[in-house]
C-alpha cells in the first residue's frame, strides 16, 4: 500500500508545480461548477410555458396604407372569413404575443393612490374568442361576453370595467386569496380607472422573457384601432402549415388597401426570445469543454516531466521489487493529492463567485448537488489524464534506469 504521507512531503519538494496545477484545477472547479448552475437556470427558464398552445399557433401583421382604411370594418370581415377557414380553431386581433419582446404594460392596484402597492402586468387585447384562441385555462370566474367587447383608439387613456387576470397578477394583487375569491373584486388601473375582475386565467406570460414579472398579465375587451393590428391564429391541432397557407392565400386575394408582413409562428418567437440564452449556453459549454481538456493536458505533461525527471529513481524502485502497479499507484496518489488541494480552493472560489453573481445578476443559488459532481468530474478527469504517463513510467527497465 502505498503511503500517503511520504507521497505528499515529495510533493512539496516540487511545491512551484504542484501549486500552479492545484490552482489549475480550482479555476476549472469553478468555472465549470458555475457555467452548469447558469447553464441550468436559463434552460429553466427556456422550458417555462407561455400558457399558449404554441405548436398551433401564429401570427401576423396587418396595417392599412390606403387613404380609405376602415379599419374596424377589416379586421371585422377579416376575422369572420378567417375564422371560417378549415384549417384555423380560432383567429383574434390583439396588440401583442408572449416571448414578443414588445407589447403593452400597466400597474395594477387597489387604490387610485399613486402611493399604494400593486403589481406591474402586461396587456393583452382581445374579444369573446381570446381565451380559446390563445389556449388558455380560465381556473376561476368567467369569459368576457361579445356586448362586453368594446373599441379603443391609439390615444384612449380610460379602461373598461371588467378585465381578466391571470393567476399569478392575482397572487401579486390579493397574496391571501385564492383565484375564485378574487373574482369579483375590484382593482385600480394606472391608478386611475376601476375595475372588477372577472375571471382568472393560469397562465398567459408577458412579451418580455426577462421581466420578473413575466407571469403577469391582464386581458382586455377591447378592439384596437392603431392603424395597425396583430392577428393572432390558432390553426387545428396538427394543420399550423395549412392554416398559414390558407390564412396568407386569403388575405392576398384580399388585400382591403393594407399590407401583411411578419408572419411567425409561436415556435419562432419562442426561439428568438431565447436565443441570446442559447448563445450564453454555447459559449459555457465551450468554455468548460476547453477548460477541462487544458486541465488534463497540463496533469499529462506534468505527470509527463516528473517521470522524466525520476527515471533513475523509479529504476531503483523497480529493482527494490516495486511492482508495475506501485508504481502506477503512486502518480495516481500523487495527482489525487494535487486534485483533492485544487478541488478544496475550487470549492471555496465557486461559493464566492455564485455570491457575487446572485447579488450582481440576480441569479438563484447554487444548488448543494453542483459541487461534488464537479469534483467527482475532475477526479476522474486528472485519473484518466495521469494513467497514460504512469504506465510508462511503470514500463521503465529497472537496469536502463540505473544505468543513466
Amino acid at each position: 500500500m502505498i503511503a500517503i504521507g511520504p507521497t505528499f512531503r515529495a510533493l512539496l519538494r516540487n511545491k512551484v508545480g504542484a501549486l500552479l496545477l492545484a490552482l489549475q484545477i480550482a479555476l476549472t472547479m469553478t468555472v465549470v461548477v458555475n457555467a452548469i448552475h447558469v447553464i441550468s437556470s436559463r434552460g429553466d427558464l427556456m422550458s417555462r410555458p407561455s400558457g399558449l398552445d404554441e405548436a398551433n399557433q401564429f401570427y401576423l401583421t396587418s396595417t392599412g396604407y390606403a387613404s380609405n382604411f376602415n379599419e374596424a370594418l377589416v379586421v371585422a370581415e377579416d376575422l369572420r372569413q378567417l375564422r371560417a377557414l378549415p384549417a384555423v380553431a380560432g383567429a383574434i386581433q390583439t396588440n401583442a404575443t408572449p416571448l414578443g419582446s414588445s407589447g403593452w404594460s400597466t400597474g395594477l392596484s387597489l387604490s387610485m393612490d399613486e402611493q399604494a402597492s400593486g403589481v406591474g402586468a402586461a396587456v393583452y387585447f382581445v374579444d369573446e374568442t381570446g381565451l380559446d384562441t390563445l389556449g388558455v385555462k380560465l381556473i376561476a370566474g368567467r369569459n368576457f361576453r361579445a356586448n362586453e367587447i368594446g373599441e379603443r383608439e391609439k390615444n384612449a387613456i380610460d379602461w373598461p370595467s371588467q378585465i381578466i387576470v391571470t393567476e399569478a397578477t392575482a397572487a401579486g394583487l390579493f397574496p391571501d386569496l385564492s383565484p375564485a375569491q378574487v373574482v369579483g373584486k375590484s382593482v385600480y388601473i394606472s391608478s386611475t380607472s376601476q375595475t372588477t375582475i372577472i375571471g382568472v386565467i393560469d397562465r398567459l406570460q408577458a412579451p418580455w422573457n426577462g421581466w420578473s414579472g413575466v407571469e403577469r398579465s391582464m386581458l382586455i375587451p377591447q378592439r384596437t384601432l392603431f392603424g395597425s393590428s396583430r392577428y393572432f391564429i390558432r390553426a387545428q391541432p396538427g394543420q399550423l402549415n395549412q392554416a398559414m397557407r390558407a390564412v396568407q392565400d386569403h388575405l392576398d386575394q384580399h388585400p382591403q388597401g393594407r399590407l401583411i408582413r411578419n408572419v411567425r409562428t409561436m415556435d419562432e418567437t419562442r426561439a428568438r426570445s431565447y436565443r441570446d440564452d442559447q448563445a450564453l449556453q454555447g459559449v459555457l459549454w465551450v468554455t468548460m469543454t476547453a477548460l477541462v481538456i487544458i486541465t488534463a493536458l497540463g496533469i499529462i505533461g506534468m505527470v509527463s516531466f516528473n517521470v522524466n525527471r525520476r527515471r533513475k529513481q523509479i529504476g531503483t524502485r523497480r529493482a527494490l521489487g516495486a511492482s508495475r502497479n506501485d508504481i502506477i499507484g503512486y502518480f495516481m496518489l500523487e495527482n489525487l493529492l494535487t486534485t483533492v488541494v485544487g478541488l478544496v480552493l475550487g470549492s471555496v472560489s465557486s461559493i464566492l463567485l455564485n455570491i457575487w453573481l446572485v447579488d450582481t445578476f440576480n441569479l438563484p443559488r447554487i444548488g448543494w448537488l453542483y459541487l461534488p459532481v464537479a469534483m467527482l468530474l475532475l477526479i476522474v478527469v486528472g485519473l484518466l489524464a495521469v494513467y497514460g504517463p504512469a504506465r510508462k513510467a511503470a514500463a521503465i527497465s529497472p537496469a536502463l534506469a540505473t544505468r543513466q
